[in-house]
């Protein structure tokens, strides 16, 4: 250890040891500033209290007239400023770090820096930006941050499981991430088991693999519009994968021209006892069950007769058959445009 951060040491000690006074607060912030420096210098605080003690030790013959109980007093309060100054600079360094990585996630998931310059901070934080990678986002009830038990859960899981792997685990807006390279998908099925037990029970999303620094926000994206889907269309799936859910935004591209389908598709359901939502409930579980009477009307808790009284209700105002494949593409695509535009309930 360079003897420069025991400047000071011996002469404060020796004369404390001989007049019986403290530490004065300008040798104690002495002290401090040099345990900064030390922390900084990157030296170990272990190294540094035994390096003092054994310098405590070489002034002991000079000092023993002073009495034990006033030596060891004085080593004390000069070791103790010491640690105190090297902490702080250790939670100063540990503040200035977490404040660079979050704003590193918040960069690359929003693509708002350089990407040259996200490129090389990327590496700092175990990513190689030149490879495609994919995001993987878990939602709960609870929302999470970097000191959740559950983001600290599962980050010990997946290095106890995949070691350093260029995997990046964060939170954003209350939810886990994980960002790995887009050819191991091992890592985001494994990461989505584990975040969805962490969660108790919630739902995960991953995006599609895409290159580069661009790629990352896109496949966060991705990930983001499976969930707002997955609620909108009551999917009860633990994991999605934008990859499956493709032909929403598809059908959703055109709004107008979907408000347009449901209201002439649906519309008449309105007419209905109790409105059109029952019979919509009927017709999304008809179809969700690849329209076998027996289980949707088992989800809905009727009788299958009730259910093909509510099929014949729906084909006598509407005009088309759910039974008939001509009329089921036709009514299914509605359906599905329903729950995405929030139909009957936002008057879409």
């Amino acid at each position: 250890m360079p003897e420069e951060f025991l400047e000071g040491y011996g002469g404060i000690l020796a004369d404390v040891c001989a007049t019986g006074r403290r530490l004065t607060r300008d040798e104690l912030e002495a002290l401090r500033a040099q345990g900064e420096r030390a922390a900084e210098a990157g030296l170990g605080l272990r190294a540094l209290v035994r390096r003092h003690l054994s310098a405590a030790r070489d002034l002991s013959p000079a000092l023993a007239s002073a009495g034990v109980d006033r030596v060891l007093a004085a080593v004390e309060q000069a070791i103790d400023a010491f640690a105190e100054g090297h902490e702080r600079a250790q939670r100063l360094a540990v503040r200035q770090e977490e404040a660079a990585r979050r704003e590193f996630i918040d960069d690359l998931l929003y693509g708002r820096s350089n990407l040259g310059r996200l490129a090389e901070r990327a590496e700092r934080f175990g990513l190689l930006l030149s490879r495609a990678h994919a995001v993987a986002v878990a939602q709960g009830d609870t929302p999470v941050d970097d000191a959740h038990p559950a983001t600290r859960q599962v980050d010990s899981a997946l290095v106890a499981r995949f070691g350093e792997r260029h995997i990046l685990l964060t939170t954003k807006d209350g939810r886990l991430i994980c960002i790995a390279p887009g050819d191991q998908d091992d890592v985001l099925a494994f990461f989505a088991k584990q975040a969805h037990a962490a969660t108790d029970g919630g739902q995960v999303a991953i995006g599609r693999p895409h290159p580069g620094a661009g790629g990352v926000v896109h496949s966060y994206e991705e990930a983001l519009n499976a969930l707002e889907l997955a609620d909108r269309l009551r999917l009860d799936e633990p994991v999605l994968r934008a990859a499956d859910l493709l032909v929403y935004p598809v059908l959703t591209r055109d709004r107008q021209a979907m408000a347009d389908l449901v209201h002439t598709a649906l519309g008449p359901l309105r007419q209905a006892r109790g409105g059109a939502q029952p019979l919509l409930d009927t017709l999304t579980a008809y179809f969700d069950t690849g329209c076998v009477a027996a289980e949707a009307a088992r989800r809905l808790r009727l009788s299958v007769r009730a259910l093909t009284y509510r099929l014949d209700r729906i084909h006598k105002l509407t005009g088309a058959n759910p039974a008939d494949p001509v009329h089921r593409y036709t009514l299914q695509t509605a359906v599905i445009g329903a729950r995405l535009l929030g139909w009957p309930g936002d008057q879409a």
